[in-house]
Protein backbone atom coordinates (compact mmCIF):
# COMPACT_ATOMS: atom_id res chain seq x y z
CA UNK A 1 0.00 0.00 0.00
CA UNK A 2 1.52 3.15 -1.41
CA UNK A 3 -1.06 6.08 0.03
CA UNK A 4 -4.38 6.84 1.50
CA UNK A 5 -4.78 5.97 5.09
CA UNK A 6 -3.19 6.95 8.10
CA UNK A 7 0.83 5.30 8.07
CA UNK A 8 1.52 5.80 12.16
CA UNK A 9 1.32 2.32 13.72
CA UNK A 10 3.07 3.65 16.81
CA UNK A 11 3.84 7.20 18.19
CA UNK A 12 6.35 7.94 21.03
CA UNK A 13 7.26 10.57 22.38
CA UNK A 14 10.54 11.87 24.14
CA UNK A 15 10.98 15.15 26.23
CA UNK A 16 14.32 16.30 24.74
CA UNK A 17 16.18 15.58 21.41
CA UNK A 18 19.19 14.06 23.24
CA UNK A 19 16.45 11.52 24.54
CA UNK A 20 15.26 11.27 20.83
CA UNK A 21 18.33 10.20 19.92
CA UNK A 22 18.94 7.17 21.98
CA UNK A 23 15.66 6.09 21.49
CA UNK A 24 16.29 5.79 18.25
CA UNK A 25 19.72 4.47 18.61
CA UNK A 26 18.30 2.05 21.21
CA UNK A 27 15.33 0.91 18.40
CA UNK A 28 17.74 0.31 15.72
CA UNK A 29 19.61 -1.95 18.33
CA UNK A 30 16.67 -4.27 19.47
CA UNK A 31 15.51 -4.55 15.87
CA UNK A 32 18.91 -5.92 14.66
CA UNK A 33 18.78 -8.15 17.26
CA UNK A 34 15.72 -9.60 17.04
CA UNK A 35 16.25 -10.29 13.52
CA UNK A 36 19.59 -11.90 13.70
CA UNK A 37 17.85 -14.08 16.66
CA UNK A 38 15.05 -14.84 14.13
CA UNK A 39 17.90 -15.72 11.59
CA UNK A 40 19.49 -17.85 14.02
CA UNK A 41 16.49 -20.03 14.94
CA UNK A 42 16.43 -20.68 11.00
CA UNK A 43 19.57 -21.62 10.58
CA UNK A 44 21.12 -19.16 9.60
CA UNK A 45 24.96 -19.08 10.68
CA UNK A 46 26.18 -16.16 8.46
CA UNK A 47 22.98 -13.17 8.94
CA UNK A 48 22.95 -10.63 6.66
CA UNK A 49 21.09 -7.54 8.06
CA UNK A 50 20.12 -4.51 5.59
CA UNK A 51 19.73 -1.33 7.20
CA UNK A 52 18.71 1.93 5.07
CA UNK A 53 20.09 5.05 6.89
CA UNK A 54 18.51 8.97 5.65
CA UNK A 55 20.93 11.96 6.23
CA UNK A 56 20.44 14.93 8.21
CA UNK A 57 21.14 15.96 11.98
CA UNK A 58 18.65 14.38 13.88
CA UNK A 59 19.27 11.08 12.18
CA UNK A 60 23.33 11.94 12.84
CA UNK A 61 22.85 12.31 16.63
CA UNK A 62 21.14 8.84 16.53
CA UNK A 63 23.74 7.36 14.71
CA UNK A 64 26.66 9.11 16.88
CA UNK A 65 25.15 7.59 20.04
CA UNK A 66 24.65 4.05 18.17
CA UNK A 67 28.49 3.80 17.48
CA UNK A 68 29.15 4.62 21.59
CA UNK A 69 29.21 2.88 24.15
CA UNK A 70 27.21 0.30 24.94
CA UNK A 71 26.59 -0.34 21.40
CA UNK A 72 29.88 0.51 19.96
CA UNK A 73 30.68 -3.13 21.97
CA UNK A 74 27.60 -5.39 21.78
CA UNK A 75 26.79 -4.08 18.02
CA UNK A 76 27.06 -6.99 15.83
CA UNK A 77 28.64 -4.71 13.33
CA UNK A 78 30.31 -7.43 11.06
CA UNK A 79 26.48 -8.73 10.28
CA UNK A 80 24.78 -5.66 9.27
CA UNK A 81 24.98 -3.52 5.76
CA UNK A 82 24.03 0.15 5.70
CA UNK A 83 22.72 1.77 2.32
CA UNK A 84 21.70 4.67 1.81
CA UNK A 85 17.83 6.19 1.55
CA UNK A 86 19.17 9.44 -0.35
CA UNK A 87 21.91 11.35 -1.53
CA UNK A 88 22.34 14.79 -2.91
CA UNK A 89 24.23 15.20 -5.88
CA UNK A 90 27.27 16.84 -4.61
CA UNK A 91 30.92 15.45 -3.87
CA UNK A 92 31.13 12.99 -0.89
CA UNK A 93 33.89 15.22 1.22
CA UNK A 94 31.09 18.44 0.69
CA UNK A 95 29.05 19.61 3.85
CA UNK A 96 25.59 18.87 2.09
CA UNK A 97 26.58 15.33 1.44
CA UNK A 98 24.91 12.68 3.06
CA UNK A 99 27.45 10.22 2.80
CA UNK A 100 30.12 12.72 4.78
CA UNK A 101 27.53 12.49 7.51
CA UNK A 102 27.52 9.08 7.83
CA UNK A 103 31.07 8.71 7.90
CA UNK A 104 31.62 11.53 10.46
CA UNK A 105 28.82 10.05 12.47
CA UNK A 106 28.67 6.06 12.21
CA UNK A 107 31.66 4.90 9.63
CA UNK A 108 34.43 6.53 11.36
CA UNK A 109 33.76 6.04 15.00
CA UNK A 110 32.68 2.60 14.81
CA UNK A 111 33.94 -0.68 13.76
CA UNK A 112 31.87 -0.90 10.92
CA UNK A 113 33.81 -3.13 8.02
CA UNK A 114 34.20 -1.04 4.67
CA UNK A 115 32.60 -4.08 2.89
CA UNK A 116 29.17 -3.53 5.05
CA UNK A 117 28.64 -0.06 3.39
CA UNK A 118 26.90 0.67 0.31
CA UNK A 119 26.93 4.22 -0.97
CA UNK A 120 25.36 6.24 -3.91
CA UNK A 121 28.45 6.74 -6.22
CA UNK A 122 28.79 10.70 -6.95
CA UNK A 123 31.85 10.75 -9.35
CA UNK A 124 29.78 9.57 -12.07
CA UNK A 125 28.69 11.77 -14.81
CA UNK A 126 25.06 12.39 -13.71
CA UNK A 127 22.51 11.56 -10.83
CA UNK A 128 20.27 9.35 -13.66
CA UNK A 129 23.43 7.48 -13.71
CA UNK A 130 24.46 7.24 -10.30
CA UNK A 131 20.21 6.16 -9.75
CA UNK A 132 20.75 3.20 -11.96
CA UNK A 133 24.05 2.25 -10.63
CA UNK A 134 22.92 2.30 -7.18
CA UNK A 135 19.47 -0.04 -8.59
CA UNK A 136 22.46 -2.42 -10.08
CA UNK A 137 24.39 -2.09 -6.59
CA UNK A 138 20.80 -2.52 -4.48
CA UNK A 139 19.59 -5.79 -6.78
CA UNK A 140 22.82 -7.55 -6.58
CA UNK A 141 22.26 -7.40 -2.84
CA UNK A 142 18.82 -8.39 -3.14
CA UNK A 143 18.29 -10.64 -5.71
CA UNK A 144 14.56 -11.53 -7.22
CA UNK A 145 12.73 -10.32 -4.04
CA UNK A 146 9.60 -11.05 -3.38
CA UNK A 147 6.91 -8.70 -4.33
CA UNK A 148 9.40 -6.96 -6.92
CA UNK A 149 10.88 -4.49 -4.59
CA UNK A 150 13.91 -5.32 -1.78
CA UNK A 151 12.99 -5.98 1.89
CA UNK A 152 15.18 -3.71 4.53
CA UNK A 153 14.97 -5.38 7.42
CA UNK A 154 15.24 -1.07 8.63
CA UNK A 155 14.76 2.36 7.05
CA UNK A 156 15.72 4.98 8.95
CA UNK A 157 13.88 8.19 7.89
CA UNK A 158 12.99 11.69 8.55
CA UNK A 159 9.99 13.83 7.93
CA UNK A 160 11.03 17.23 6.60
CA UNK A 161 9.20 20.43 7.66
CA UNK A 162 7.00 20.43 3.96
CA UNK A 163 6.41 16.45 4.75
CA UNK A 164 8.87 15.34 2.80
CA UNK A 165 11.25 12.11 3.30
CA UNK A 166 13.71 10.57 1.86
CA UNK A 167 14.39 12.87 -1.56
CA UNK A 168 10.20 12.74 -2.15
CA UNK A 169 8.91 16.66 -2.37
CA UNK A 170 5.49 17.40 -2.05
CA UNK A 171 4.35 18.31 -5.52
CA UNK A 172 7.10 16.88 -7.29
CA UNK A 173 6.20 14.80 -10.18
CA UNK A 174 6.86 11.33 -10.18
CA UNK A 175 9.55 10.37 -12.97
CA UNK A 176 10.40 7.24 -11.49
CA UNK A 177 9.90 4.35 -14.03
CA UNK A 178 7.55 1.51 -13.13
CA UNK A 179 9.09 -1.53 -10.91
CA UNK A 180 12.29 1.11 -10.24
CA UNK A 181 13.65 0.73 -6.98
CA UNK A 182 15.96 4.41 -7.71
CA UNK A 183 15.27 7.50 -8.81
CA UNK A 184 17.24 10.67 -9.84
CA UNK A 185 14.99 13.90 -8.76
CA UNK A 186 15.90 17.69 -8.33
CA UNK A 187 14.00 19.28 -5.26
CA UNK A 188 14.49 20.55 -1.65
CA UNK A 189 16.75 23.26 0.21
CA UNK A 190 19.06 23.96 -1.52
CA UNK A 191 17.22 22.71 -4.80
CA UNK A 192 19.61 20.26 -6.25
CA UNK A 193 19.35 17.01 -7.89
CA UNK A 194 19.67 14.00 -5.89
CA UNK A 195 19.15 10.00 -5.93
CA UNK A 196 16.30 8.38 -3.66
CA UNK A 197 15.15 5.33 -3.14
CA UNK A 198 11.47 5.26 -4.85
CA UNK A 199 8.11 4.96 -2.37
CA UNK A 200 7.25 1.38 -3.21
CA UNK A 201 11.16 0.42 -1.81
CA UNK A 202 10.34 2.28 1.76
CA UNK A 203 6.73 0.64 1.83
CA UNK A 204 8.58 -2.95 1.21
CA UNK A 205 10.47 -2.59 4.26
CA UNK A 206 9.83 -4.65 7.55
CA UNK A 207 10.59 -2.06 9.75
CA UNK A 208 10.28 2.05 9.29
CA UNK A 209 11.37 4.19 12.17
CA UNK A 210 10.52 7.83 11.52
CA UNK A 211 12.38 10.49 13.29
CA UNK A 212 11.15 14.53 14.19
CA UNK A 213 12.63 16.87 16.27
CA UNK A 214 12.04 20.45 16.66
CA UNK A 215 8.85 22.43 16.84
CA UNK A 216 9.29 23.80 13.02
CA UNK A 217 8.63 20.06 12.66
CA UNK A 218 5.28 19.52 14.51
CA UNK A 219 2.80 20.52 11.66
CA UNK A 220 4.45 18.30 9.53
CA UNK A 221 4.23 15.42 11.77
CA UNK A 222 0.49 16.12 12.64
CA UNK A 223 -0.10 16.15 8.53
CA UNK A 224 1.79 13.00 8.64
CA UNK A 225 -0.03 11.08 11.56
CA UNK A 226 -3.59 12.02 9.85
CA UNK A 227 -2.77 10.74 6.71
CA UNK A 228 -2.44 13.21 4.55
CA UNK A 229 -1.95 12.30 1.40
CA UNK A 230 0.33 15.26 -0.08
CA UNK A 231 3.12 14.76 2.41
CA UNK A 232 5.27 11.96 0.92
CA UNK A 233 6.14 10.84 4.38
CA UNK A 234 2.49 9.82 5.32
CA UNK A 235 2.38 7.56 1.71
CA UNK A 236 4.96 5.28 3.62
CA UNK A 237 2.89 2.63 4.61
CA UNK A 238 4.52 -0.48 4.37
CA UNK A 239 1.97 -3.62 3.20
CA UNK A 240 3.88 -6.38 5.18
CA UNK A 241 5.83 -4.17 7.91
CA UNK A 242 5.53 -1.81 10.68
CA UNK A 243 5.86 2.55 11.58
CA UNK A 244 7.30 3.96 14.61
CA UNK A 245 7.38 7.61 15.07
CA UNK A 246 10.07 8.79 17.33
CA UNK A 247 9.64 12.63 18.18
CA UNK A 248 10.69 14.74 20.68
CA UNK A 249 8.08 16.48 22.83
CA UNK A 250 8.32 19.94 20.21
CA UNK A 251 7.91 17.98 17.04
CA UNK A 252 4.59 16.65 18.54
CA UNK A 253 3.28 19.12 20.17
CA UNK A 254 0.63 19.68 17.68
CA UNK A 255 -0.27 15.53 16.94
CA UNK A 256 -0.93 15.65 20.80
CA UNK A 257 -2.85 18.48 21.29
CA UNK A 258 -5.42 16.42 18.61
CA UNK A 259 -5.59 13.65 20.90
CA UNK A 260 -3.15 11.52 20.41
CA UNK A 261 -0.84 10.32 23.29
CA UNK A 262 2.39 8.08 23.23
CA UNK A 263 2.08 4.34 22.82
Amino acid sequence: MTGGAPCTDRLFVLPSPEELARAAAGRIWGIVRERIAALARAGKEAPRIRVALSGGETPRHALEILSQEPYRVSFPWEAVHFYQVDERWVPPGEPLSNRRMLREALLSRAPVPSTNFHPVDTSLPGPEEGARRYEELLRSEFPAPAGGYPRFDAILLGIGKDGHTASLFPGAPDTASPGSWVTAVTGGEPRLPRVTLTLPVLCAAARVIFLASGREKAEALRGVLSGERRLPASRVVPARGTVTFLADAQAAALAMRKGRGSR
